[in-house]
């Protein structure tokens, strides 16, 4: 089993830049693939970044490409969002996710851990 807590939310401006952390339990992290949703007061949970399970390549919703980005250090048992140039539309919860093999990287069913979210807000 894996526990996952994100930290790094805040409230930052437009044109700002965050760092979230998602700190994962378990002598096994190494082996999930790590993805990062985010859902808006009043919209379902959406997909932000996460690798296809091979990890040959890593997928970012189009509303994030060129602005966020996606890493881990296996050491630390952490993965990160980076998140430059923020936009009041980035505003949301934060939560990462892990998840084995298989497909469906952007689909929030196919996770089977959830961290407890970070608050992520933007002021224009």
């Amino acid at each position: 089993q894996v526990q996952l807590v994100e930290s790094g939310g805040g409230l930052v401006q437009a044109g700002g830049s965050l760092r979230l952390s998602c700190a994962a339990s378990g002598r096994t992290f190494s082996r999930y693939v790590m993805g990062w949703f985010r859902q808006a007061p009043g919209k379902e949970r959406e997909f932000v970044a996460a690798p296809n399970w091979t990890g040959g390549r890593t997928y970012y919703a189009d509303s994030v490409k060129g602005r966020f980005t996606i890493s881990r250090d296996n050491a630390k048992n952490t993965v990160y969002l980076q998140m430059n140039n923020l936009k009041p539309e980035d505003t949301a919860v934060y939560y990462c996710a892990a998840r084995m093999e298989g497909p469906g990287f952007a689909l929030s069913s196919s996770y089977e851990y959830w961290g407890q979210g970070t608050q992520v807000t933007v002021s224009s």
